[in-house]
């Protein structure tokens, strides 16, 4: 084999490889925003509105004959 031809080769790997890391890295970050963001979003919402204190009976009965 070529020496060149060698070279060459380690070093596509060599990048290849260090290109692969960086994509997962980046991508890693990019989940980490995501998962802040919708943490964000969650907590944004407000809670949930107390009920009316209303009579048990009501709601309990459908009228049809109006």
């Amino acid at each position: 084999m070529d020496i060149t031809g060698i070279a060459k080769l380690a070093t596509s790997m060599a990048e290849t490889g260090t290109k692969q890391e960086v994509d997962i890295a980046l991508l890693k970050k990019a989940q980490d925003i995501a998962v802040s963001t919708a943490t964000q979003l969650l907590d944004a919402i407000p809670p949930a509105q107390s009920v009316q204190n209303l009579p048990a009976h009501l709601g309990n009965t459908i009228n049809t004959t109006a």
